[in-house]
């Protein structure tokens, strides 16, 4: 365990991110260590208990949800690392260098810089590597880094990155919050000798978990000199310093401490240095993409994030043989996660656009491509139908579930189309589904047309539980639905007044 100085005037961290295992294996079998590592991922915001329970269910490990809405923590054996990327609620994955609870900034910018700078010497890399390089051997294909690029040229903020020999910057800020991945270039980039650092110590890295080596002409074989990357977030406004400053004076003392090269692009390693306030955590990412991207290739301009689809599907709580419907499917994003995951139930996808309905069948098509190809049932329960949403060519009484994602007004239709278009949508609905029984959930950013439209369904639906979420920087709403039973009459309630006025009201 790593720790601080406290005449340096910070923490002893109160985590520790990697520890070895009663079940560690001898020295001479490193490889085949066991070894107990802090995963950390990053969620949908909103849905930290969904992917908790998940993380519950399907590894038996308790997951600690961040202060930093969005991130949750759990701890796992190495030999669960593949079930770890099998999770269907989270997005991006990394194991946990070290965390710092409350970790003590500086007063000065100069100071807490250099504190970071002496930190990267003083971490326990060693374990966290050997998972990187555990977690890198799981992956069959090791496809080329697709992660957005800014503009070539100038940034978001006008700013010149065409200039050779400085820091190439990818800024995005607020003023509560930044985000911001940061190459260090520096003159000395071939492998050196590395110094012992205090208290976590450099691995050797001929006998760290990295130890591939490769053979150059006329030299002996020497260690693979490894490319990585440093990417800062950063959240609070009580910093004095900025995401930018972080990320270079942090990975540039990486890079001195493990003489690795930097490279944007074509990184072998990405370090993770996460700022929340007073919690820092530093990690190393397990995923090179988001795990949401699994199920679609076919995109539409409002298509939603699979693990957010898994978090609103596993709200409602399918059960087998249900009949789940989305009325309005885009890419059939919703309708596909559902197949896949809970294929008990049976799914109908359909859509009034007919580009929509191709992009479902492309979609659907592709995942039972997928699946062909490793040998598993290519099919799927589920159907696509072009239709009218105001008018579902569906008998009465016939859903059990339904699960959309409504117009926000946005970039689909306007907030002025909403009003017209939710009654009848939710109206009909309500005549679709099982009274009783039925649910819905829905997704929305325009919460007022939304809760007007609930209000004037005569009880049709009553709202049980809501979620908020994080939509693309846009705060909506997730909302759980109970389809009301026709059979039960409302409650009347008279109220007299003294000047003989006669009130009634009623309640369902």
């Amino acid at each position: 365990m790593s720790s601080q100085d406290s005449s340096e005037g910070q923490q002893c961290p109160l985590a520790v991110g990697v520890e070895t295992s009663s079940q560690s294996a001898s020295d001479g079998e490193t490889d085949c260590e066991v070894i107990t590592v802090t995963i950390g991922a990053t969620v949908p915001t909103g849905f930290e208990n969904t992917a908790a329970e998940e993380v519950q269910e399907k590894i038996g490990a308790d997951a600690t949800i961040s202060k930093d809405r969005g991130r949750i923590y759990f701890q796992i054996t190495t030999d669960k690392l593949s079930q770890v990327h099998n999770l269907r609620s989270v997005d991006n994955l990394f194991v946990v260098v070290e965390e710092y609870d409350n970790y003590q900034f500086k007063d000065s910018k100069e100071e807490t810089l250099e504190d970071l700078q002496k930190l990267a010497s003083k971490l326990p890399w060693t374990n966290a590597l050997k998972v990187w390089k555990l977690n890198t051997s799981l992956k069959k294909k090791r496809g080329p880094h697709r992660r957005p690029q800014g503009p070539k040229g100038k940034g978001r903020r006008g700013r010149n990155f065409r200039d050779r020999g400085k820091a190439n910057k990818d800024v995005v800020e607020t003023d509560t919050m930044e985000t911001v991945t940061v190459e260090i270039e520096k003159l000395q980039l071939e492998p050196q000798a590395p110094t012992t650092g205090q208290g976590g110590g450099s691995p050797d890295l001929e006998n760290s978990p990295l130890g591939e080596q490769q053979e150059v002409e006329g030299q002996e074989p020497g260690p693979k000199v490894l490319k990585f990357r440093v990417t800062c977030s950063r959240a609070g406004d009580k910093h004095s310093f900025s995401s930018n400053e972080a990320a270079r004076d942090f990975g540039g003392a990486v890079q001195d401490f493990f003489q690795w090269k930097a490279d944007m692009t074509k990184f072998d390693i990405e370090v993770l240095l996460n700022i929340h306030n007073v919690e820092v955590v530093i990690g190393i990412a397990l995923t090179e993409e988001s795990l949401h991207r699994r199920n679609i290739t076919h995109f539409g301009p409002t298509t939603l994030r699979s693990t957010l689809c898994y978090g609103m599907l596993r709200l409602s709580k399918p059960q087998a043989s249900d009949v789940i419907l989305d009325p309005m499917c885009g890419t059939g994003a919703i309708p596909l996660e559902g197949a896949i995951e809970w294929q008990q139930a049976f799914y109908l996808a359909g859509d009034n656009n007919d580009m929509a309905v191709s992009r479902t069948v492309n979609n659907i098509c592709h995942i039972q491509k997928k699946r062909l190809d490793k040998c598993s049932t290519p099919g799927l329960p589920i159907d696509t139908v072009q239709w009218d949403l105001c008018h579902l060519p569906m008998r009465t009484n016939s859903v059990d579930i339904i699960i959309t994602d409504m117009p926000f007004g946005k970039r689909m239709g306007s907030r002025k189309k909403n009003w017209d278009l939710y009654p009848p949508c939710l109206r009909e609905m309500a005549r679709v589904s099982r009274p009783g029984s039925g649910k819905a959930v829905i997704l929305t950013q325009d919460k007022k047309c939304f809760q007007k439209a609930i209000s004037r369904m005569g009880g049709l639906w009553r709202k049980h539980h809501t979620v908020w979420v994080n939509v693309g920087g846009l705060h909506a709403g997730v909302f759980l639905l109970k389809r009301f039973s026709d059979r039960v009459k409302p409650h009347l309630y008279r109220i007299y007044f003294r000047n003989g006025i006669e009130m009634t009201f009623c309640h369902y």
